[in-house]
């Protein structure tokens, strides 16, 4: 299906709006995996034009997005990834992790946005980063297209890595489905139960009887602390 290519529309008008200089577009991948941590890279890209063929890193080939992101990593002005691991998901929450992760990558950039284009219409950022949250933004914003095919290559290396060199992974075929449900993600869980890599707050462990007891459930004390801004140890 034919699609537009993303343009500097956003970033411009952050600019003549606010003031902002530096821009930089941010997204995730692994939001719905069962397995592995969730990965967040921040793009800044100025105002030039971008390598052919980018847009939402779903809408690529493996192989071409493989390609892309080499290209990507040398032509952006500057990239940061942030990573929230499985243990930090099952305390935290999603929502608390992915804000944990994009402040990694954003602080991992040499030097600090004065704005951020964020994937999606939830703000999970928040003071005192200056969001503009955008609706398919990977689509539309090159510097958030930039970030979502970084993120999306590196995370399923990282994957693919755990696949091949550790043998507590063998069988869950994280190289091809990066810890996302597949069916042999699904027949290893049932067989061999969760690996030290598995969230174990989600609720694919109320379908596996065998491995219920293994399911973790954040405090009372950790979702007051979350609700009321705390910090709950982090830097954020």
């Amino acid at each position: 299906m034919p699609y537009e290519p993303p343009t500097h529309t956003v970033e411009r008008s952050l600019r003549a709006t606010t003031g902002a200089k530096i821009v930089a577009g941010v997204d995730e991948v692994g939001r719905g995996a069962w397995a592995g941590p969730v990965t967040v890279c921040a793009a800044v890209t100025g105002l030039r034009r971008p390598p052919t063929g980018l847009t939402d890193s779903k809408l690529i080939s493996p192989k071409r997005r493989t390609a892309l992101a080499g290209l990507l990593e040398s032509w952006v002005t500057a990239y940061g990834l942030g990573d929230a691991s499985p243990e930090e998901i099952d305390a935290l929450g999603m929502t608390a992790a992915l804000r944990l992760a994009a402040v990694r990558a954003l602080d991992a950039l040499p030097v600090r946005p004065d704005a951020v284009i964020l994937d999606g219409k939830h703000d999970y950022l928040g003071l005192p980063w200056r969001v503009r949250t955008v609706i398919k933004g990977d689509q539309s914003c090159i510097a958030v297209a930039a970030a979502s095919v970084i993120a999306k290559v590196r995370r399923d290396a990282m994957m693919a890595e755990l696949a091949t060199h550790s043998d507590v992974c063998a069988g869950f075929a994280f190289d091809a489905n990066a810890g996302y449900p597949s069916p042999a993600h699904k027949a290893a869980l049932e067989e061999r139960g969760p690996t030290p890599y598995h969230r174990l707050s989600w609720s694919y462990l109320d379908g596996l009887p065998q491995w219920r007891h293994l399911k973790k459930t954040r405090s009372s004390a950790e979702a007051v602390a979350l609700e009321s801004g705390g910090q709950l140890g982090f830097d954020f």
